[in-house]
């Protein structure tokens, strides 16, 4: 993909909105349940918790770890690599930094999926759990229109589908 690179959208997981816990925890607590924190830093680091994941349906055990901690991952709903390509190469590094952090744009999910998932869009992508595919779709749509980023053709074809059948 010419010229992407993650680093053009800042470093991973900023403290954006300044409440002195990163994005990627903020995510977590938002998204998790029966979350256990790191003591004396503000309940701001995510130890374990349980996900009820959108994309799969499946319930799934977060515990934060080297090797356990990959089972959830926070997904970029508009993917960054799929951004740069539809405007945000164009933009400022601040402009890009907002997207990558915005929780509007952000999910905790099942991390085999997210993976699987990678920069796809509507139309090469949408999760295995059909039921969430509406708003799946509509998610995409309400970060594509605030941050005016291009739809392709096959990306708005797959996007007007899902949409008649909800």
């Amino acid at each position: 993909m010419t010229g992407y690179d993650r680093a053009e959208f800042g470093p991973a997981w900023s403290d954006v909105d300044r409440n002195g816990c990163d994005t990627r925890n903020d995510i977590l607590k938002r998204d998790l349940t029966d979350e256990t924190f790191k003591k004396g830093d503000e309940d701001c680091t995510v130890l374990s918790g349980v996900l009820h994941d959108p994309y799969s349906g499946k319930t799934i055990d977060f515990k934060r770890g080297q090797s356990s901690s990959m089972a959830v991952q926070i997904d970029h709903v508009i993917a960054l690599a799929d951004a740069w390509q539809k405007g945000a190469q164009q933009w400022p590094e601040s402009k890009r930094k907002e997207l990558a952090n915005d929780p509007l744009n952000l999910l905790a999910v099942d991390g085999p999926l997210n993976s699987q998932k990678g920069a796809g869009d509507a139309a090469t992508w949408l999760p295995p759990r059909r039921a969430y595919w509406c708003t799946y779709v509509e998610r995409q749509i309400e970060v594509k229109a605030k941050y005016e980023l291009w739809v392709t053709s096959g990306e708005r074809d797959a996007m007007q589908k899902v949409l008649k059948a909800c």
